[in-house]
Formats: C-alpha cells, structure tokens, sequence
C-alpha cells in the first residue's frame, strides 16, 4: 500500500496549506485590508516552500494535475448548479441583457489578450535579440481570461503536439499573475467605489468578519440542505456521486470519439486533437449541461441542492488556486522574468482599460458590473464573485444571476476561438491570428457602442 500514499499525502499538503492561508489571513492585519483570498496565500507559501527545500520532497510537477482537474471540476460542477428560486422575480431580459455584456467583454478580452501577448514577445525579441516563440506571448491570454485548467490544456497540446517548448510553463505563470492581478486591482477599485457611494447594494460593508475571512460564533451560514436520507447516503457523497457520473460521461464519450478521430487529417492537424482529454473542461461543460437539463426535465432537479453544489464549486476553485501557484517552475520563471512580467503587466493593463473603460459607458450597475468582469478576465469566474461580493454582499443586485447565463453564451460567443483556433493555434501564421482576433475584438467593440447609445443595458 505504499505505493498509494505519495498522491494521498501530496494533496494533504496542498489542502494544509490552505489551513495555513486562513490562519495567516485571521491574524495579519495588512492580509485583511487587501482582502487577500486564504487560497492564494496558501499557493504563494507553497511555491516558496517546494522552492526552498521545505516542501517534504515535493516539487512543482506534483501539483500540476491538481490544478488541471479542480479547474475542470469548478466548472462542471457550476453548469450542474441549477437556477435559484429568487431568479423567478428578475426579468429574463435583464439577465439575458446584462449577461450578454459580460459575454462581449469576456469575448474581446480573450482575443485582445492574445494579441497583447503576441505583441510584447515579439517586441522583445527585436529587441534582445532572442528568439521566444510568439505563441508564449498568446497563451497569456488562456491563464489570464480562461484560468489554470485552459492554460495547462492548451500549452499541453502545443508543446506536445505542435512543438511550443515551455508553453505549460508559461500557461500556468500567466495564470498565477492572472489571480494576483485581480486582486491586486480589482480589490483597491471595489473599496473606491464604496467608499463614493457609486455600489448599488448600501448595505455593502468591509466589517471585521469580512477582514478576517471567518464567521463569527452564532452567525455561520447553512452549508446546504439534505437531499438524501443519513440512513442511506450522506448527501454530500450524493453530490459527489453526480458528478462523477458525469466526468465518467465525458470520459467515455471522449474515448468513443477518439476511435474515429485520432487517425482523420485536416491539413496539418489530426481531427482528434479537438477530443483530447486536454480538451476534457470543454466537453465536460456539454456533458453536465445536457445532465442538468435532462433533470430538470424528467422532474428531478430538485435531488440537486445548490447550496451544497456550490460549495463543491467553490472548493474546487480554491484548490484549483493553491495548485496553480505551486505547480509554477522557478527556474524557468527566473530565467524568463524580463517577458514574463512586461507581458503580464501588459495583459493587466488593457484588461482594466476594456472592462472599466466598457463598463463606464453602462446605464446601470456600471461599477458591479466593471469590477465583476475584470475579475472573471483575470482569473475565474470564481474570482468575479469574489469581487462583486465586496460591492454586493448578498447577492442583491442581479448581476450574479448574470453569469449563470454568461457562463454558457462565451462558449458560443467564442467558439470560432475557443474551439477552432485556440487548440491548434500554432498552425495558423500571424496574419491570420491578428485578423480573427482583432476583428472579433471590432465587432465586440461596434456591438457594445450601439448597445450603449440604445441603453439597452
């Protein structure tokens, strides 16, 4: 049995880690004011640890999948999560409405994400005189905007299949910076906006059970209602158990298809390509969306509670956090530090500029609205909430009802992206890769200005 432990005890010290965050954020008072989340200080001590000799022989590499399948979890297990029974008394049009920006804006940061990094590798090559592939600028865009699980897909599939060196290493530093950066300026904003009064919801308060990130004795919150009977399965297990039926799902449907697919060429590059278990996030969320509905169909949504989904959401965006930064190689972070950070701050910065730039042409809940995307185009859509939950603390404002439903639109907003280019992006030529991005950026930008000068939003 030996041989069963190092997995075990590898995801045990990742988890206490976590522990550690939260001790660390309860006690020092600059954490609290910078509202720093208790996982990114957790992946932060960790990283220093397994780069100082400290981590009990464990290195980066052992924490890579960790970060892979929490990401994929996060997301499969939110497209389970059903509809709340509050968002009966909002109009759909709002939510589709309000949504729909979220979707642009997500959409025309994915690509002008990529042609930033694209932009930043190639000017530094010209001039230093190296010679880094410009693809290591453009996965910037699949840390920042998509998160941990996409950047490690794709710089997978580059670096294995099409010949990107260093595109996984890359992938997850520009997803670590991605977190950091929401935080770093979407947490100073949010204050801002409180403080001049500009948050719709004025109940919003940093009060010291928020600073500390622990709830006070007598006033925690319900983790979930039983959906099962004790006598015959915990429901948290109950949960657990759906969700593996649908990673067993996309397991399956995955290894079907690529029974038919990995010997089909189109031009350079094999069809099966498109159903790599790289790609596993994005059949996952087609499998789980075609489970939820098929339950709800057939009267059976109700065996799915919400509260308890999101908390398995939740968690696993917090994992999903910790093994991102501790997967980061220093060595390679060191040696390439120069292009690293000029793209990283680059990214940031046209990020803020479209979302809050967007977001101030906005009739209504501009501010929620601004700081809530910049956090989804940073990190993950768990990092959004986060942020709208310093703005609105409970949820009163319709925005998060508004991501449920841009949750699914990006996949079709972005799909000639998503799915045509992004896996197989190292195929096309520069010319190619400016002209879809940066006409998908024009149409998002058109779209939006008419949609503000119409208030339609």
């Amino acid at each position: 049995m030996g041989t069963t432990f190092p997995g075990v005890i590898s995801f045990a010290f990742m988890v206490s880690l976590i522990l550690l965050g939260v001790g660390l954020r309860a006690r020092i008072r600059l954490l609290q004011l910078a509202l720093v989340p208790s996982s990114l200080i957790a992946g932060i001590t960790g990283f220093v640890l397994i780069n100082t000799d400290l981590s009990f022989g464990f290195e980066s590499s052992d924490f890579t999948a960790f970060a892979f399948h929490f990401f994929t979890l996060s997301f499969m297990s939110l497209v389970l999560t059903g509809k709340e029974p509050a968002d009966r008394g909002t109009p759909a049009t709002s939510i589709v409405r309000g949504g729909s920006w979220l979707s642009f804006i997500w959409v025309m940061s994915l690509v002008l994400q990529g042609v930033t990094g694209i932009g930043i590798i190639i000017l530094y090559d010209y001039l230093t005189g190296s010679e880094l592939s410009y693809f290591l600028g453009a996965i910037a865009t699949h840390g920042f905007t998509q998160g941990p699980g996409q950047a490690l897909a794709l710089g997978s599939i580059w670096e294995g299949e099409l010949g990107i060196k260093h595109a996984v290493d890359f992938g997850l530093i520009y997803a670590s910076a991605g977190f950091v950066a929401a935080f770093l300026i979407g947490v100073p904003i949010a204050r801002i906006a409180i403080s001049r009064g500009m948050n719709q919801n004025k109940s919003a308060v940093i009060d010291e059970e928020f600073l500390s990130g622990l709830s006070l004795q007598g006033r925690e919150p319900s983790a979930g209602k039983q959906v099962t009977h004790a006598a015959n399965v915990d429901s948290f297990a109950f949960h657990l158990a759906i969700l593996g039926v649908a990673y067993l799902l996309t397991d399956t449907y995955l290894r079907f298809a690529q029974g038919y697919t990995n010997d089909v060429q189109i031009g350079d590059v094999h069809l099966g390509l498109f159903f790599s278990h790289n790609l596993f996030f994005f059949h996952g969320l087609m499998v789980c969306m075609v489970l939820r509905s098929a339950l709800d169909r057939f009267g059976l949504g109700h065996i799915i509670d919400n509260d308890t989904q999101k908390r398995i959401t939740g968690s696993s965006v917090d994992l999903m956090v910790v093994g991102t930064i501790m997967s980061i190689q220093f060595a390679l972070l060191a040696t390439y530090i120069v292009p690293i950070l000029l793209t990283c701050l680059a990214v940031s910065l046209v990020t803020a500029l479209l979302c809050f730039g967007f977001g101030r042409l906005l009739g209504s809940f501009s501010v929620e609205r601004a700081v809530t995307i910049f956090g989804c185009c940073t990190g993950s859509t768990g990092s959004g909430l986060l942020l709208l939950r310093i703005l609105d603390p409970d949820f009163s404002t319709p925005i998060a009802k508004e991501l449920a439903f841009f949750n699914i639109a990006i996949i079709f907003l972005g799909f000639h992206v998503l799915t045509i280019m992004a896996p197989i992006l190292p195929t096309f030529d520069l010319l190619t890769i400016c002209a879809v991005y940066l006409g998908t950026f024009l149409v998002g930008a058109g779209l939006l200005t008419i949609a503000n000068r119409r208030q339609w939003i």
